[in-house]
């Protein structure tokens, strides 16, 4: 009896075991995905998306993602005029099927932290040294398309596909900020009064042109006067004074002759 109780114990315990033994000798590489398999800690292969085999306990699978990856890096940096900048840097990365057996074996598991970040920062640094604080605000820019450029030449020799960095945050301290704040008002300043000042010249030089213009013509006028245009201006005049007259003679002339009266009547 105890040996049939035994037995029949005994078999589901084996039939767990091999279910167990089926399950491990195979594994599923999802899309995006590579597997790099390794035997007693030496390197098989490499594999793509699909089901495959593997001995149990003898050989271990990791897998790496080929797909874009994010990584974000904080640092601080100086600027060229010593000002500290506080920097969040997002970077946008992958590492391609072709080359994950040597990133492997050469970077290993945890090459984010151990090359992608250290390599950022040290660019980051390095290129915020060569603009004043101010540059860095005005050609923020110029600074990134620096650093992509830098980063993406330094990792590509470790094989990892840098694909874009951004600057999402980049902070100066509150006393730089408002001295900047200041120096713009008053730069703003400046150029009105220069505008202001260019007005008032142009428009002194608008009213000397026109009192030369006026002097000249009044000039030319001068030129054009005759004795003949004098007499004729006196003609108008005498008749422009006929035309005026309401028929009443004036009492005195000039030396306070008096006039003749004469009755209406």
């Amino acid at each position: 009896m105890e040996k049939d109780f035994s037995g029949k114990l005994l078999l589901p315990i084996i039939a767990v075991a091999v279910a167990i033994l089926g399950f491990s000798s195979f594994f599923i590489v999802p899309p995006g995905e590579v597997a790099i398999k390794t035997r007693l800690g030496s390197i098989v292969d490499s594999y793509s998306e699909g089901m495959h085999f593997k001995l149990p306990f003898f050989e271990s699978i990791t897998k790496f993602s080929i797909q874009i990856q994010r990584a974000d890096i904080k640092t601080q940096a100086f600027s060229k005029d010593l000002q500290t900048m506080n920097a969040h840097l997002v970077v946008n990365h992958r590492i391609q099927k072709e080359t994950a057996v040597s990133i492997f074996r050469n970077l290993g598991p945890s090459y984010v932290s151990n090359i992608v970040d250290p390599a950022v920062q040290e660019v980051f640094k390095a290129i915020a040294a060569r603009y004043s604080a101010e540059r860095v605000i005005s050609e923020r820019n110029d600074l990134v398309l620096e650093i992509n450029k830098e980063v993406k030449e330094r990792l590509t020799l470790k094989e990892i596909v840098v694909t874009d960095i951004s600057v999402t945050d980049l902070d100066f301290t509150d006393q730089f900020l408002k001295a900047v704040e200041d120096k713009q008002v008053a730069e703003q300043q400046a150029k009105m009064s220069e505008k202001l000042v260019e007005k008032a010249k142009r428009d002194a030089e608008q009213a000397i042109a026109k009192s030369r213009g006026e002097a000249e013509a009044l000039r030319m006028q001068r030129e054009q006067v005759t004795p003949q245009l004098i007499e004729l201006r006196k003609v108008d005049a005498q008749l422009k004074a006929i035309e005026k007259w309401n028929g009443v003679l004036p009492g005195y002339v000039g030396g306070g002759v008096p006039f003749v009266s004469i009755d209406k009547k």
